[in-house]
């Protein structure tokens, strides 16, 4: 897979990026790596739990036939000469995946704490603030407010990919890649999280204390059937939204700069929408920042690794 601007490779940041091991005639880079390893974790951890998850034979047969497809879009990107459309199926493959482990992870979330951990995500708050600040901000609840920040919560969907066609429009498929790495990390990252602290979320866990309803208009009405139709119990810490909204942001400014500064309003809003909206407590919110700085400075690491692997058995090519 070459740039299709050559000698512009990003910087420092994506010039690593390329190394690839064959396996069964299929070359995997580094985000592969990633996203199929995912595939058999958690195809491992249902088969291990399989008596404490609902279904778990529909859950494993659709996580496996989820990779097979990754794996078949991997050998058609092989086969697809024209780089936009190559690039194309490569992040829309990456992302696709990322949707659906999420879906499937969430029947997963208490096979090691039994309970969930809302009740110490509030004494926590409680302790912190001296309020519980979901409802403290019940006092700023506007419809022109709502339907800002359920904005900003759901134009998130549309920045994810936009960004990464920008990045690979500007500066090739080697940035293309250090973007998806780098998102494959901080989505397992939260995957792992929503295991090791299984936290249901406001409207789930508490729902009754809420007593203003979240008024707007079309990004509201959006903004709601998001959290009926697709959100579930759980999912929540770290925030998906705060950890992945951080790396697309400096991945703008690292490889966009005009693009960093649009998006800084909306992304700072977003941080608060998280927990305005009620799908988040601020903890929540948070560690999911924290988790999207995390990815980023450990994602050089793992690509080292990875490239030392690869090159250890001759698979590598720059």
């Amino acid at each position: 897979m070459a740039d299709p601007r050559p000698g512009q490779d990003g910087g420092r940041w994506a010039a690593p990026y390329g190394v690839r091991l064959t396996l069964a005639g299929i070359p995997l880079q580094a985000v592969d790596a990633v996203v199929l390893s995912s595939v058999l974790f958690f195809a491992g951890l249902i088969v291990t739990f399989a008596r404490r998850i609902q279904d778990p034979w529909t859950l494993l047969l659709r996580l496996c036939l989820w990779g097979l497809l990754y794996a078949l879009s991997l050998a058609a990107q092989r086969r697809i000469a024209a780089p936009p459309w190559r690039a194309l199926l490569r992040m829309g493959s990456v992302q696709a995946m990322f949707v659906q482990i999420y879906l499937i992870v969430h029947p997963l979330q208490l096979i090691f704490v039994r309970d969930w951990q809302d009740p110490a995500i509030l004494r926590l708050e409680d302790s912190l603030f001296g309020v519980q600040p979901t409802l403290w901000l019940q006092r700023f609840v506007s419809p022109g407010l709502t339907e800002w920040m359920m904005f900003c919560y759901v134009i998130y969907l549309v920045i994810y990919p936009a960004l990464g066609a920008i990045i690979y429009l500007r500066r090739g498929e080697k940035p293309l890649e250090d973007y998806l790495f780098v998102l494959t990390l901080a989505n397992l990252i939260c995957f792992l999280g929503f295991l090791a602290c299984p936290v249901a979320g406001p409207l789930n866990y508490m729902p009754g204390r809420f007593t203003v309803p979240l008024r707007g208009w079309l990004f509201t009405a959006a903004g709601e059937y998001i959290r009926h139709h697709i959100h579930m119990a759980g999912g929540n810490l770290p925030s998906p939204h705060c950890a992945i909204a951080t790396v697309m942001w400096l991945m703008a400014r690292r490889y966009c700069r005009p693009a960093f500064w649009f998006l800084a309003p909306v992304i700072l809003s977003l941080y608060v929408s998280t927990f305005y909206g009620r799908y988040h407590y601020v903890t929540d919110s948070l560690t999911g920042i924290a988790a999207g700085l995390l990815v980023l400075w450990l994602a050089p690491v793992l690509l080292g690794l990875w490239n030392r692997l690869a090159g250890r058995r001759g698979r590598g090519a720059a």
